[in-house]
């Protein structure tokens, strides 16, 4: 246990996460003066190389800014120990990417070049991808891929814990990736819930492979059993909501004080049996579970094997997802309820078959048929007559010129169709705007690009910022006063607060919230997509899509955007 305190160690970084704590098992007083001395040398080591990060400085990087005159900046993501993180644009391709950003002669520059390299050449697609890795004018950077259709797993679970078969799927996943990159000698030394992302296909991919440890300097004597660790850590937190150790981190709350680790299913009812073991024998390396003295998993290809021989967690059931099975009457199974016979033995029931009634057989039922077929004769007749009458009628009346209002006095209403949009501006009324050459992403009939707000910490509310108080959001511009009759919105990640609203007929580049005083829909917690069908057009230029809270980007911080739109009369 001494040993996986000292992976703790080296796993804790500046960015305001706490470390995996344990406790360390006895030692003599020798060996304490040892850790203690070899503590403080890495102590010393470290701090020379943050003092060494913190003096190269990368230069003046800005939004707008071309890396080898392709990849453009667009939004600062983290700046930390000398390097940046960065949303950019490939214009080359197209397409969104992310790239780190560190000067040359930053003491960790090689190590990242190495790591990237060794990452890109592992094409495994459950990993984010490296696509490109360059030490370019004093620069070195990496570029990675960027999903947009994915969502960080701090984002599920800030919702409440997984479900079993979610979480099977989690640590499945996610094992058998880490399995495949130990092969090949690779490891992450950082998975935590925002190095997950899951897809909108429910399928999870790693991002950070061996570059964010080198972006950070971690290192590890046993980095198999680390992310084999940090693997069970994922699933006891996808189990619980709860981190498994004492310290808050990654927006979950830590276990009780000074009561060790807890079984999953001890935090929380109606966890699944397998799966809080599971975690378990991944997090306690020193021994077994007390339920079924199972031996710990210390690598990630021992956590899969052990997550495969596992008995196969179903899917919960969709409600009416398979019809109640057929069950025929009493009636048609030939049989009627009827009470027991008194001849029966007692506390058995019977069943008597029944009857049918008889057939008429005398000559007065004979007679009363045929008077009722011959009735039912005519009466078919006599509604074929006046049916045909009715419809010459009506041909007559559509054929008469002086007819042109349509039967019944309504008019057949016209089924909706696609406006077209002229522009598309970001709406930022008290505040700069966050990208407002991004705009245009909302409408280019590409769902891969979007419009981007930027990050804020502490609050959904832009912040709780004076100048974000009225949100933010998409102005439409159909070029002149239309009838609108919907509006679908598909939104960046689901979780947003937004509201429709639109400008009288008569406005002229409106810019302020009072602006837009038509409510078309009210403020609703979107999902995947925002869908505003109107009962009847509204005459209007200016359609504004209002975002007033944004979804949780993880670690306590908050960020959405608008993916296209689509408006229709």
């Amino acid at each position: 246990m001494a040993e996986r305190s000292t992976a703790a160690v080296d796993v804790a970084d500046t960015s305001g996460e706490e470390p995996l704590t344990a406790k360390a098992g006895e030692v003599t007083d020798d060996g304490a003066k040892a850790e203690k001395v070899s503590s403080r040398d890495e102590d010393a080591a470290r701090t020379d190389e943050t003092r060494a990060a913190d003096e190269a400085q990368p230069p003046d990087l800005h939004s707008g800014h071309k890396l080898a005159r392709r990849y453009r900046l667009e939004e600062c993501v983290t700046r930390l120990d000398g390097f940046s993180s960065w949303r950019a644009v490939d214009e080359k391709l197209r397409r969104a990417v992310g790239v780190h950003i560190l000067p040359a002669d930053h003491p960790r520059a090689r190590p990242v070049l190495s790591a990237a390299r060794s990452s890109a050449l592992l094409g495994d697609p459950r990993f984010v991808q490296v696509l490109d890795a360059v030490e370019e004018n004093d620069l070195v950077y990496v570029v990675h891929e960027w999903l947009p259709d994915a969502t960080e797993l701090t984002t599920h679970l800030a919702n409440g814990p997984l479900e079993p078969h979610e979480a099977y799927q989690l640590v499945s996943q996610v094992s058998q990736a880490m399995a495949a990159a130990h092969r090949e000698g690779l490891a992450h030394l950082r998975i935590t819930p925002s190095s997950v992302l899951r897809t909108e296909s429910g399928q999870y991919r790693i991002r950070g492979l061996a570059v964010m440890a080198a972006l950070r300097g971690i290192t590890c004597e046993h980095p198999q059993r680390t992310d084999t660790e940090a693997i069970g850590a994922l699933l006891y937190a996808a189990l619980t909501q709860r981190w498994p150790y004492e310290n808050d981190a990654h927006g979950l709350t830590g276990l009780p004080k000074g009561v060790g680790l807890i079984a999953p299913d001890q935090v929380r009812a109606g966890v699944h049996r397998g799966l809080s073991e599971l975690a378990m024998r991944a997090l306690i390396n020193d021994g077994a579970t007390a339920s079924r003295q199972e031996q710990p998993c210390t690598t990630p290809e021992e956590l899969s094997k052990a997550v495969a021989a596992m008995p196969r967690i179903r899917p919960p059931e969709t409600a009416f997802s398979t019809p109640p099975p057929y069950q025929r009457t009493g009636y048609q199974q030939g049989s009627y309820r009827q009470a027991a016979s008194h001849n029966a033995p007692a506390g058995r029931p019977t069943q008597a078959i029944a009857t049918p009634p008889p057939p008429l057989q005398s000559r007065t039922g004979r007679a009363l048929k045929w008077s009722v077929s011959a009735l039912l004769i005519a009466a078919l007749g006599l509604g074929s007559w006046q049916l045909a009458d009715t419809l010459l009628k009506r041909e007559k009346d559509q054929d008469d010129p002086g007819n042109s209002q349509p039967q019944g006095g309504t008019e057949k209403k016209k089924p909706s169709a696609p406006l077209a949009i002229q522009s598309a501006t970001e709406f930022s009324p008290l505040a700069s705007a966050f990208s407002g050459n991004e705009a245009s992403n909302a409408t280019d009939g590409k769902p891969s690009t979007a419009w981007v707000t930027g990050r804020f910490q502490g609050w959904p509310n832009f912040g709780n910022l004076p100048a974000r108080k009225d949100g933010s959001g998409i102005v439409i511009d159909l070029g002149s006063a239309k009838d609108v009759s919907g509006v679908e919105v598909s939104m960046y990640r689901p979780g947003q607060t937004a509201e429709v609203l639109a400008a009288a007929p008569s406005a002229s580049s409106p810019a302020a919230l009072s602006d837009f005083s038509r409510r078309l829909s009210k403020p609703t917690k979107a999902g995947e997509k925002l869908t505003v069908k109107l009962d009847k057009a509204v005459k209007t230029r200016y359609v504004l899509i209002h975002i007033t809270e944004l979804p949780s980007d993880g670690d306590d911080w908050f960020r959405g955007g608008i993916s296209e739109i689509k408006v229709t009369g």
